[in-house]
């Protein structure tokens, strides 16, 4: 019997269709007179949690372009800041490379000092070898007898 139901069905097609519109409008209708009874409307609702969201995603934006330009200004300083170190890095170098070529230049002129004392030294050295040597004169103390009654005399001081 079950093969009679379904075969009788499909046999009727446009008698399924205008049943289910019926129910369709009903439906429609039902819902139609509800929110007219009740008052209460989804579409004004809608609207106004669009409107929030549109708001919310307005402010967000603009905490966005505040937080960039802060980020940018920040970056600015940082590239401002490490240019003024590369400067002092390269005044650094500059000087060191100065204070250098400086203590070259007072190296070689402590060597060739070196090198004229030292030449010196030998030249008085030869110098002192060439010459006769002599024992020093030794000076002999004068004779000095007793005067009894003379007093000691006292030297006089030279002065240049």
């Amino acid at each position: 019997m079950k093969n009679n139901g379904l075969t009788r069905i499909s046999s009727q097609p446009i008698a399924l269709a205008a049943v289910i519109l019926v129910v369709l409008v009903a439906g429609a209708v039902s819902i139609a007179v509800w929110r007219s009874y009740t008052g209460i409307s989804p579409e004004p609702d809608r609207v106004v949690a669009v409107r929030q969201l549109q708001a919310r995603t307005a402010q967000a934006s603009e905490q966005l372009v505040e937080k960039t330009k802060g980020l940018e200004a920040t970056q600015q300083e940082s590239i401002d800041q490490l240019q003024v170190v590369q400067d002092q890095l390269q005044t650094v170098r500059r000087l060191l490379a100065a204070q250098q070529s400086e203590t070259r230049r007072l190296a070689e002129q402590v060597g060739s000092l070196t090198g004229a004392i030292d030449g010196l030294r030998q030249s008085f050295a030869s110098t002192q070898a060439s010459e006769p040597s002599s024992p020093p004169a030794v000076r002999k103390p004068p004779n000095r007898t007793k005067r009894s009654a003379a007093p000691p005399r006292k030297r006089a001081n030279s002065r240049s």
